[in-house]
């Protein structure tokens, strides 16, 4: 599927997944915009080292914030949420959700966390660079990770033991195929 145009984003949508960041613009466009959509909780918060604008385009949802003097933001239709660099945050749609996200062309380095949810502390974080993996890579692979490993999904400060995420509904592996894909094409040229 090559990447669309904004006036076709509820048609892109029908075909996205739950927060599969799916590129809708061209490369060499900055920032980049990516479309997501959701009616579930986001499995982890994100964090951009760079700073990035969440647009709501239809429901409503709450983005909840870490390690921020803000603790959540409602949003509905049209409403622009700003994310800094480096804050912790996830979506939580209280609906189902469309929603652009808005990043620097070259994000440098990503992550995604798990908090705790019995005293709030920093269960696990896997960080990578956008340059060298893709974000869906970085989503799949952590997930994997902390669905696999028990010590992963267990607070150290409170020795709660987490569950594995739910990650139905994304479909970030045939997302990371399709921009592979047009890679190898690019570079046939």
């Amino acid at each position: 599927m090559p990447r669309r145009r904004f006036h076709q984003t509820y048609q892109l949508a029908q075909q996205i997944g739950c927060f599969d960041e799916y590129p809708a613009i061209s490369e060499g466009v900055d920032p980049q915009v990516n479309i997501s959509r959701s009616d579930r909780v986001q499995p982890f918060h994100l964090i951009c080292e760079k700073d990035t604008m969440i647009v709501l385009m239809s429901g409503a949802a709450k983005v909840e914030f870490r390690q921020s003097s803000v603790n959540y933001v409602i949003g509905t239709p049209g409403e622009m949420i700003y994310v800094p660099a480096r804050i912790p945050h996830r979506v939580v749609p209280s609906e189902e959700t469309i929603l652009y996200r808005y990043k620097a062309e070259h994000a440098g380095l990503e992550a995604v966390a798990w908090y705790c949810e019995g005293c709030a502390s920093e269960v696990a974080r896997v960080t990578w660079d956008t340059a060298e993996e893709l974000p869906q890579e970085g989503y799949l692979r952590a997930t994997a990770a902390f669905n696999s490993d028990q010590a992963m999904r267990t607070c150290d400060t409170c020795g709660k033991e987490h569950p594995p995420v739910d990650t139905t509904g994304n479909r970030w592996q045939e997302i990371i195929d399709e921009l592979t894909a047009e890679t190898d094409e690019d570079d046939d040229w």
